[in-house]
């Protein structure tokens, strides 16, 4: 689908009206209106409760209008349209009185459906916005598109989005933009990216692990790392997950498809950025060669890690990667990872905990959440939790126990990263577990239109 082809500039072709209006309004709006519309508002039960809606009729059959129910008539939110981008009949629509806004992408992402696997994909037709500030439909288009393929890569089934697949895609979106894109994997790893290949290699042979980067841009500007998490299914290794914690670990490669999305977005825009995207993929599976706990990695850092836990496998991963980004002497890192459940457990499914070791950074990055409606929460980089990490025979273990999980998981990471580059590590949760307008349930982008949004702040195209 084509997003940018559901916002289109209106140049008083016909259209469908869509009146919004608020709840503290509805009575008095309803009081004006005529007979055959009153009875319809009330047919169709409508009280103009946010996300409710009503068909009106016109005084031809072919005259019919839309009366919708949002929070602020003034200013929409992101999600105020999405679902009446969702269920109203295809065709052409306009609103009456109001610009669209940021409610552009959330009109696109309404019509979004992942039909791969369905014999009999659900055809409908596009329902196509006009607006009146087509300045805006680009950028909205490109946050649109940037999320569905986040959720697209998400929901794909792991058969079918190992390490390999996880390249061939970052080889696709690197063609579009010229960039140069470079592999290592399989046994190679194991002198280069121990960690990495430590976690892959009980998949060698049907899912070789790789570390995935891509170059784009001119080596004048700042350097950018954008680092993503790729473990494409995680068992939990030795220490294996229950059947209901495996079920969905398909996602467990939610932050390398954040990070390729990133990029995406990062090159389409132009951004004076010299960008260095690396996905550390791997399959965290069981066979004879797995990684044991009590086993001790050398990492590329130099840093040797006692493995506690196999099931904290993707900070491992992303051990070497950052490794690999400060070596290269990014200006800042920005990892995004599905990497506790303790984040959830303290945020729940909605809401990314972010960690960053400057506050600068980390509150420019709140700001840019807000602005963009694609909220995520600071937690703290709490030093005094770094002894949970420690290890009897080497530098540091890999898990800090139950306690604090998604701090300690973000101290681990901490140690890669040199005291001079700013970071920031995103623990998302990429999933959706039920659904809501423009979110069905499944894969989910969750903190990366924010992070865009901070990108094009901190380096904006002259």
């Amino acid at each position: 689908m084509r997003y940018d082809d559901l916002i289109q500039p209106d140049n008083g072709q016909p259209a469908t009206p869509i009146q919004l209006i608020e709840k503290s309004g509805f009575e008095s709006w309803l009081a004006s209106q005529a007979d055959a519309i009153r009875t319809a508002v009330q047919a169709q039960k409508f009280e103009g409760n946010t996300g409710d809606f009503a068909i009106l009729p016109g005084e031809k059959p072919k005259d019919w209008s839309v009366v919708a129910g949002v929070a602020d008539a003034k200013k929409l939110a992101i999600w105020s349209l999405a679902k009446l981008s969702d269920i109203l009949p295809e065709g052409c629509y306009r609103l009456t009185d109001i610009d669209a806004g940021d409610a552009m992408v959330g009109w696109m992402l309404g019509q979004y459906r992942y039909q791969e696997y369905l014999s009999e994909p659900k055809l409908t037709g596009a329902r196509i916005l006009l607006v009146k500030e087509p300045g805006r439909i680009a950028g909205s288009a490109l946050q649109a598109t940037a999320t569905a393929l986040v959720r697209d890569l998400v929901n794909r089934p792991a058969a079918d989005m190992g390490p390999n697949a996880l390249e061939a895609e970052t080889r696709r979106v690197a063609k579009s933009y010229r960039a140069e894109v470079a592999v290592i994997g399989g046994d190679a790893l194991e002198s280069g990216f121990p960690l990495i290949h430590a976690v892959g290699k009980a998949a060698m042979r049907e899912h070789a692990p790789r570390l995935i980067e891509l170059h784009w841009g001119d080596d004048r500007h700042p350097r950018v790392a954008i680092v993503g998490k790729g473990i494409t299914f995680d068992s939990g290794g030795l220490d294996i997950k229950p059947a209901s914690g495996m079920r969905i670990m398909k996602k467990d490669m939610g932050g390398a498809a954040h990070a390729l999305a990133l990029a995406e977005m990062i090159m389409a825009a132009h951004l004076p950025v010299r960008l260095h995207l690396l996905i550390a993929a791997a399959e965290n599976s069981i066979s004879g060669n797995a990684l044991r706990p009590g086993d001790v990695i050398k990492s590329r850092k130099g840093i040797t890690v006692e493995i506690d836990n196999t099931d904290a496998e993707g900070r491992l991963v992303l051990a070497d990667a950052l490794a690999k980004a400060v070596e290269d002497k990014a200006s800042l890192i920005i990892d995004f990872a599905t990497l506790t459940g303790a984040a959830r457990t303290a945020l729940g499914p909605d809401l990314p905990a972010m960690f960053s070791n400057q506050d600068e950074v980390a509150e420019g990055l709140l700001v840019a959440s807000k602005t963009v409606q694609d909220p995520v929460w600071r937690m703290p980089l709490w030093a005094p939790y770094s002894e949970m990490l420690d290890s009897d025979i080497a530098d540091t273990a890999n898990s800090g126990g139950s306690f604090a999980g998604a701090v300690t998981a973000a101290l681990f990471m901490q140690k890669f990263i040199s005291d001079d580059t700013a970071w920031v590590h995103l623990d998302t949760f990429a999933w959706r577990p039920t659904s809501k307008p423009g979110r069905p349930k499944g894969g989910e982008a969750l903190g990366l239109r924010a992070v865009f949004r901070y990108l094009t702040d901190t380096y904006p195209v002259r």
